[in-house]
């Protein structure tokens, strides 16, 4: 990672003393970042890396925002987003990691959970939507699950995303109030919003159990979005050693000749309006 990158960031500034991030420096910064992303995926895919990233935190912590800027310019049959909805009734009676073990990478793939297994640890406890047994058993077999993952060749990198109560309430208000944000305010968000404490312990004894050597959790300061984006992106170039795959040398061929071709009259197709 450049120097100049890491000072444009003040990285060893506390978060509430450093001057805004000018749009210029974040805009040159994501686009150098995204450049190592591409470059990340090319060895990814010459390698048959296999790497699953997991995105958990707060709602609205900003976990949406970082994976839609590392996907931005990557091939989406390499690098995936798995967001996975509501169970059904058969997968309720399910292994609980069985959905999740479907959508794990195969060689030369990399996959973004948004939120992911880790639902087990924070949101079904504190909402009632497990037993206490079935959130005893998960505590006890995450770690264990993790390990046999990475012992099987997976890269396993997990991302907190942490958020202060006075700017998730400033960030609840702003999806109230505008129409294409509305969306992101689920029944479950708001319910959540009135057990803040609830969360903070059961968050705290997830770490306790699930911050282990073999993956450890890493917590992004989520504060300003845009430097927690900035600050994501960096740490996860640097979990995952890579280098250049050169290119291949193309040579465009010459048009094929249009001759003894001929297209039908233009009025034969139904067009878009031209509004703009």
């Amino acid at each position: 990672m450049s120097v100049d990158f890491l000072e444009a960031l003040e990285l060893d500034a506390p978060p509430q003393d450093r001057p805004k991030l000018k749009r210029k420096v974040y805009e040159r910064e994501l686009g150098r970042l995204q450049e190592e992303l591409v470059r990340l995926q090319r060895w990814i895919k010459h390698r048959g890396l296999k790497v699953v990233v997991i995105f958990e935190g707060r709602d609205a912590a900003g976990k949406g925002g970082v994976i839609k800027r590392i996907t931005e310019r990557l091939n989406p049959r390499v690098v995936r987003v798995v967001a996975l909805g509501t169970p059904s009734d058969r997968e309720k009676t399910q292994w609980w990691f069985q959905r999740y073990v479907a959508e794990l990478p195969a060689a030369g793939e990399m996959v973004l959970f948004d939120r992911s297994w880790y639902n087990r640890g924070v949101v079904e406890p504190v909402m009632g939507f497990c037993t206490q047994d079935e959130y005893r058993e998960f505590l006890r077999s995450c770690p264990e699950f993790e390990r046999m993952l990475i012992r099987s060749g997976i890269i396993l990198i997990k991302y907190w995303f942490s958020v202060s109560d006075a700017e998730q309430e400033r960030r609840f208000q702003s999806r109230i109030n505008d129409p294409v944000k509305r969306w992101k305010l689920s029944p479950v968000d708001v319910e959540g919003r009135s057990r803040w404490v609830e969360f903070s312990k059961a968050k705290d004894i997830l770490f306790a159990h699930t911050d282990i050597k073999q993956a450890p959790w890493y917590v992004v300061n989520a504060d300003i979005k845009k430097r927690a984006r900035l600050n994501c992106i960096a740490h996860l170039l640097q979990q995952i050693p890579y280098g250049d795959v050169p290119w291949d040398d193309i040579e465009l061929p010459e048009r094929q000749s249009g001759v003894g071709y001929v297209r039908p009259p233009i009025t034969d197709q139904t067009f878009v309006d031209e509004k703009f």
